[in-house]
């Protein structure tokens, strides 16, 4: 087969990172933690030769050039995580009733949103690091996904409806997010 038809993308692989590539699943390994996804397409090879990945695809039309982007993205934040956790940060504002926030388990516990008897809750998805300093929420994780997800989360806990935003302004705002 020439390489004349064939489209090529890589990844240098920094050093203190380890990455390994069994089939469609790809595990990184770094000084922040590990961090594992599965990356998969019929037409779309991954393989890791030294201190490179590279991915392959043997056309060259645009859907496969698109995949191999994506595939290069989710990877480059892959290890860019393993380096440097992403960290989102949340503002708790309550301007009507005083909120109480507290972490138990895998879940936020937000009581006395609006005065509401029940209090609401939200998921924290496992390799997510939260804690709450003040009026903060601070989420910590090696997977952007999951870390954003769980910033998601505890935003839409605290979404309200038919009142105006204008006025209700309480919730727990994203002011920062990972890059």
């Amino acid at each position: 087969m020439s390489t004349k038809n064939k489209l090529n993308k890589e990844i240098i692989i920094p050093e203190n990172v380890g990455i390994e590539v069994e089939g469609s699943m790809i595990k990184v390994k770094g000084p922040a933690g590990e961090n594992e996804k599965r990356l998969a397409h019929p037409k779309i090879d991954i393989l890791k030769q030294g201190n490179k990945i590279i991915i392959s695809s043997k056309r060259q039309t645009k859907n496969e050039k698109r995949l191999i982007n994506t595939f290069r993205a989710h990877l480059s934040s892959l290890i860019r995580g393993i380096i440097n956790p992403y960290v989102y940060k949340l503002k708790i504002c309550s301007g009507h009733f005083p909120m109480n926030v507290s972490i138990s388990n895998d879940k936020i516990i937000i009581k006395n949103f609006f005065a509401e008897k029940i209090p609401r809750t939200a998921k924290i998805l496992p390799k997510v690091e939260a804690k709450i300093q003040g009026d903060e929420i601070i989420i910590k994780s090696v997977d952007k996904e999951a870390a954003g997800q769980t910033a998601s989360n505890i935003e839409q806990a605290c979404r309200i409806t038919n009142r105006d935003r204008r006025i209700f302004m309480d919730g727990i705002y994203i002011v920062s997010k990972a890059e």
